[in-house]
């Protein structure tokens, strides 16, 4: 299969080419051991998002450790906003060079991700949120995907390989496939609770032969108080209003004593359908390819300091920057190094706190990234403070 080893990519197989090209010109005109300083920013966010999720710090790191370089960079979760530099790399400009491409890589579509399923956290008003979409992408990318949605605030994800990365069991309910072979959904569903263990949900899928409200009664008497749940997953091309029929769903389900009977929707989710069903009585929410396919944020990094001097290219602020957050707003305030800020120009606040933290030095690890449970949690704290 297609898929570079660890070793390809932090030996730099995986760089643009002319990476290696300029480090063999340096090389020759004694210029790779100078000392640069690199910032890497997103000049903006897609789609007018004020706010993303920073993800990949971890494998950043990883890339760089044993490096001759010092690195300071925001926490894995923490939320950023455009202009505000999340990374910042100090060495021999020969030592990272040609890690630059994996570097960004680990970063863009992972912020993405994490972004994206923050704010269908958002949407979902609390209620629980699901990555369902690693069919969406190459499977080397399953676990990068998973990982990514689970730091975001997805309460779980559907990959097995994924689950097992963050520590935790893989979500999922049931493929239409399985009644489609059956040919009876009621013997299907029979099935299905029959065979697998006490701790997986009951929740059938209900959409399959029939109407959705006949369908969710069906498996209410089938399954009787062993029924956890039903999901809703309709094509678009068979689907009505989805808001209509959910409350039709609930309604007819509480009329007959089955209100304990949750109901997930999935296919074709995003913020502002989430946001929708939320408020017509969906328990949960399996949201694919909106999250595994999220847009991708357009980090770049650039050079702002040479042997100690400010330079940058045009467009770029030149020299070192602090990034200092406010703990009241989530607002922030870029500076030149070394100098302190005052209150928090959108609040008012005193509460500023320098965001890029030393993680390594001379390439050895000083402080560790939060982990996946660590991260997850720390952007379910900030969620409230976050508008879509």
């Amino acid at each position: 299969m297609f898929i570079p080893s660890e070793r390809d990519i932090k030996e730099g197989r995986t760089a643009d080419v002319y990476f290696h090209r300029v480090l063999r010109v340096l090389e020759r005109e004694g210029l790779a051991d100078a000392e640069v300083t690199v910032e890497v920013t997103a000049k903006s966010l897609p789609e007018g998002w004020e706010w993303g999720v920073l993800c990949g710090v971890s494998e950043v790191l990883e890339i760089l450790e044993g490096r001759d370089v010092d690195v300071w960079c925001m926490d894995e979760g923490d939320v950023f906003r455009p202009g505000e530099p999340v990374l910042r790399i100090r060495g021999p400009y020969g030592e990272f060079c040609v890690l630059e491409t994996a570097i960004l890589g680990c970063l863009c579509k992972t912020t993405g991700i994490a972004t994206k399923a923050a704010r269908c956290k958002i949407a979902a008003g609390g209620k629980p949120v699901y990555s369902f979409g690693i069919r969406r992408q190459h499977p080397a990318m399953s676990v990068v995907v998973d990982r990514a949605a689970y730091i975001g605030g997805c309460d779980g994800v559907s990959g097995v390989a994924g689950a097992e990365a963050i520590g935790e069991e893989p979500v999922g309910t049931m493929p239409h496939s399985m009644i489609v072979i059956f040919g009876d959904q009621v013997e299907a569903w029979r099935a299905f609770h029959e065979h697998l263990p006490e701790d997986v949900p009951r929740v059938a899928l209900v959409d399959t032969f029939c109407d959705e409200v006949e369908e969710a009664l069906m498996a209410a008497e089938a399954l009787g108080d062993a029924l956890d749940g039903v999901r809703l997953d309709t094509p678009s091309s068979r689907r009505g209003d989805m808001v209509e029929i959910v409350r039709e769903v609930r309604w007819e389900l509480d009329l007959r004593g089955y209100d304990d009977v949750s109901i997930m929707v999935s296919g074709g989710l995003d913020e502002e359908e989430i946001a929708r069903l939320a408020e017509a009585g969906v328990d949960a929410f399996g949201v694919g390819t909106a999250i595994s396919d999220a847009p991708t944020v357009d980090f770049s990094m650039d050079v702002v300091e040479v042997e100690g001097e400010p330079r940058a290219k045009r467009g770029k602020p030149s020299g070192v920057k602090q990034v200092w957050r406010c703990s009241e707003c989530l607002g922030g305030v870029v500076l030149p190094e070394g100098e302190e800020p005052g209150s928090c120009p959108s609040c008012g606040g005193e509460g500023l706190k320098p965001a890029l933290r030393k993680f390594l030095e001379g390439g050895r690890r000083i402080e560790e990234p939060r982990s996946e449970k660590e991260a997850r949690e720390h952007v379910l704290s900030l969620l409230d403070r976050l508008d879509l």
